[in-house]
């Protein structure tokens, strides 16, 4: 990928347009460089609050999607959006094109169903969309399917290329589940770090240490395999819409091209009676048989 500046990262967000592959791919692009995330983060709200009213949406389109997708890499884009998230979605609430506000508070549902930051800060986004009231809580069939709507609707609307989908699939082949070793390494545990029970068997404060350096360790071992594995979840429930994406894109260029077909074979046969009717006409005019060499 090419370099991190500033100037490129400007240059990279004015060519930014509202379709998916343009979100992805500079997405990507920041999730890669992701140690500037403090500088990505000051330059895109600066950029965000200078940009056309009909871009503006596109810029949290931007943001919702590495905040995601950089989830399994590290904290960093998590954070750093965190303490000024809340102007910006003030800022496209106010500045933003009729209905976006709709679409603000689609990406914040999806926020509150995954937990994306803490309650504090997501009830403040929802006092931006709803004002003081605060939004009801909706059953989990409803946010499924707000959920399904959001990858359609709220987000850029083209077909995934194939490309796109490859990359995907590429990256679950890394992903927590397939990760034997470290579940080889919590199924090798002690059994004294999983049940308490067993504390009895400390008799001195040596052994007690010990003991809690162990469980501190197991903690984190546990806590991050935990969050790798929520974040794969949610890359597989992503890949499962963009597939659904893709393949409806098929059917849906399959159900054309059949039409076509059948339009140029309806063609084909009134070009063929044609050519059988004028061959069969020449044939009886003066000057001997049709040889269609001619």
């Amino acid at each position: 990928m090419s370099a991190f500046s500033e100037a490129a990262l400007e240059k990279k967000l004015s060519e930014l347009s509202n379709s998916q592959q343009s979100v992805q791919t500079l997405s990507l692009w920041l999730i890669h460089h992701r140690k500037h995330s403090k500088t990505i983060v000051t330059v895109w709200f600066s950029e965000l609050k200078k940009a056309q009213v009909s871009r503006k949406l596109t810029f949290l389109y931007l943001a919702n999607d590495v905040i995601q997708n950089s989830k399994r890499k590290g904290p960093e884009f998590t954070q750093d959006f965190a303490p000024i998230i809340i102007d910006a979605f003030k800022h496209v609430s106010r500045e933003g094109e009729e209905g976006c506000k709709k679409q603000l508070g689609r990406v914040l549902s999806i926020w509150q169903e995954r937990a994306v930051y803490e309650n504090n800060l997501l009830d403040q986004l929802s006092q931006v969309l709803h004002g003081e009231k605060k939004a009801k809580k909706r059953p989990y069939e409803e946010i499924q399917l707000d959920d399904e709507d959001f990858a359609t609707q709220s987000s850029p609307t083209e077909p995934p290329q194939t490309a796109e989908l490859i990359r995907a699939l590429q990256e679950l082949e890394n992903a927590a589940s397939g990760d034997s070793a470290l579940r080889q390494r919590i199924s090798s545990l002690p059994a004294e770090v999983q049940d308490v029970s067993l504390l009895h068997r400390i008799t001195d404060k040596e052994s007690g240490e010990r003991l809690s350096r162990l469980v501190e360790e197991a903690c984190m071992l546990l806590a991050d395999y935990s969050g790798r594995l929520a974040a794969e979840i949610d890359d597989r429930r992503q890949l499962t819409r963009t597939l659904e994406l893709f393949l409806h894109s098929q059917k849906d260029g399959l159900a054309q091209n059949e039409q076509k077909l059948e339009e140029y074979k309806r063609k084909l046969a009134r070009v063929s009676q044609v050519r059988k009717e004028l061959r069969s006409r020449l044939n009886n005019l003066p000057g001997g048989l049709y040889n269609p060499s001619n």
